[in-house]
């Protein structure tokens, strides 16, 4: 059965989860590749075109529509100050590997595109780093596999626990995310709120 869906919707289930997030799907499926239930080559090759096309899909619109974009959600605001920051030191780095940096998959590509950072550059060098991100992680997941194999024996009586470890961790992460924006949210409301008290207490009466 698990075999048969993943047949049927694993790589395009990748394909989506790499061009939105990527990182959690992305080790699923390296496992289950060492499983045997899809191919490695292909999980790499799937999860370079998602990454590549997401990003460079939040590139452009960080181009055009940046500030709208980081002023929808408080986090992203203050995310992508910091984003800017780092990438006017040192741009070709930041490009290359904000995959790697667990947060700055979405606000990064926005932030690069606001900077002013040359479409060509960014085509190239966001190619790069899709390739050594997507081979990188996937092959250790890949590996962890093979880990566990040495450590527990047969990885098949224990695929399940292990697909819902994973499911776990990648929820807990998402849950942690999600409860830090909430509290950043917060955090701006209220020193907005206290500006705005403030102003008003010294502005001079009529």
């Amino acid at each position: 059965m698990l075999q048969h869906l993943l047949q049927e919707f694993g790589y395009f289930a990748l394909f989506l989860g790499t061009f939105f997030e990527g990182e959690t799907i992305l080790v699923l499926a390296g496992f289950l590749a060492f499983r045997g239930y899809m191919d490695i080559n292909l999980v790499v090759v799937v999860a370079f075109f998602g990454s590549y096309a997401g990003d460079q899909l939040w590139y452009f619109l960080g181009r055009k529509h940046g500030r709208k974009l980081l002023a929808r959600k408080p986090r992203w605001q203050l995310l992508g100050d910091k984003a800017l920051e780092h990438i006017r030191r040192h741009p070709d780095i930041w490009v290359l590997s904000f995959r790697f940096v667990y947060g700055l998959r979405t606000v990064m590509p926005v932030a690069i595109g606001l900077s002013g950072y040359p479409p060509g550059r960014y085509l190239l060098l966001n190619g790069l780093g899709a390739a050594v991100w997507a081979a990188a992680l996937g092959a250790a997941a890949y590996h962890f596999g093979a880990l566990l194999e040495g450590l527990l024996g047969n990885v098949k009586r224990y695929e399940l626990w292990v697909l819902g470890a994973l499911l776990i961790v990648g929820g807990a992460l998402w849950l942690r995310r999600r409860i830090k924006a909430a509290r950043v949210a917060k955090k701006l409301e209220s020193s907005k709120r206290e500006a705005e008290m403030a102003e008003i207490k010294n502005s001079p009466d009529e």
